[in-house]
């Protein structure tokens, strides 16, 4: 097929108003209205407004929208992923740092301060080299004081100690750190174990586990739709029954995450993260009274009774 121009023009925001108008949308506060398609822009928005298209007798969506369909319940949709994001990166952020924590203490006790400069110390088939390239990319871009002290005082740089590299270190660099860790059981070797111990997960569950959220945390840092995302990068099937339909109906949409954060904090905060808990239970059971929207989010019927959540 060969390709087109692409024919839509710049609409002025007036016009946004009117183009809505004209394909089925109620506005009950136009002013307002012009006020939140000046501040987050009409394209973002139709991210929150597809789900109230009308789809014709092939399925296919249409330009027209649902009896009863309005700005505000778009716009509604779209303030509520903007707190479950948040939710959902407070969550990353405690887990994040625990599990620094853990690789730090681990490969620091064992291998000594410099251990993860050593290719020895990891997997034999594991891309030692791009580690310490993603190391001394981050190190160069940060500005954190530490580094420059140590730069100043001791002689070991440009290696710095694995405790104060961590503090630099992205949750992808990270994720991609613990995958290298050798884990072999005959040779009595668990470096991998060592750290998902503590979260009382599988030490390749985890691993799984944390490229996904490094995922999830670039679409919540970018600012990008969560609640209602066909993940990209989903954790591998589960065999548990907690963790597989009926109970848990998929695993690619934001409740699996959510239900993997719940486990993981568990682990990692006072108060097993019921505090956590408790405000997402009371940003998402409003919407999840609406059947479609709970299909949306992967949620069952009875989510709150869920054994992994409650």
């Amino acid at each position: 097929m060969p390709k087109q121009f692409y024919p839509k023009r710049a609409l002025s925001f007036p016009e946004q108003i009117l183009h809505l108008e004209s394909n089925g949308m109620a506005f009950f506060d136009k002013e307002l209205a012009l006020k939140e398609l000046a501040s987050i822009s009409y394209y973002r928005l139709s991210g929150y407004w597809y789900p109230f298209r009308v789809r014709n007798k092939l399925g296919n969506v249409t330009d027209e929208f649902e009896l009863g369909t309005s700005f505000s319940s778009t716009t509604a949709l779209y303030e509520f992923d903007r707190k479950l994001r948040g939710l959902v990166l407070d969550a990353i952020e405690r887990i994040e740092v625990a599990v620094r924590t853990q690789f730090t203490y681990h490969i620091g006790r064992k291998y000594g301060a410099f251990g993860h400069t050593d290719a020895n110390n990891f997997h034999p088939s594991f891309n030692h080299k791009r580690l310490l390239r993603k190391l001394k990319k981050e190190r160069q871009r940060s500005s954190e004081d530490f580094i420059r002290h140590y730069e100043t005082k001791y002689e070991d740089s440009p290696n710095l100690p694995i405790w104060m590299l961590t503090e630099v270190m992205s949750l992808g660099t990270l994720s991609f750190g613990y995958s290298g860790l050798f884990n072999n059981q005959k040779l009595g070797i668990e470096d991998k174990k060592a750290v998902s111990e503590h979260f009382n997960i599988h030490h390749k569950e985890f691993g799984d586990w944390l490229h996904t959220l490094t995922y999830v945390r670039n679409i919540c840092a970018h600012h990008s739709r969560l609640w209602n995302k066909k993940l990209a990068i989903r954790p591998g099937e589960n065999k548990s029954l907690e963790w597989r339909p009926p109970l848990t109906p998929r695993n690619d949409r934001v409740f699996y995450i959510l239900l993997m954060l719940r486990h993981l904090l568990r682990a990692t905060s006072n108060g097993n993260g019921n505090d956590w808990a408790a405000s997402v239970n009371k940003l998402i059971t409003p919407v999840a009274k609406e059947k479609r929207w709970r299909a949306a989010m992967g949620l069952p019927e009875n989510w709150l009774e869920h054994p992994i959540w409650k």
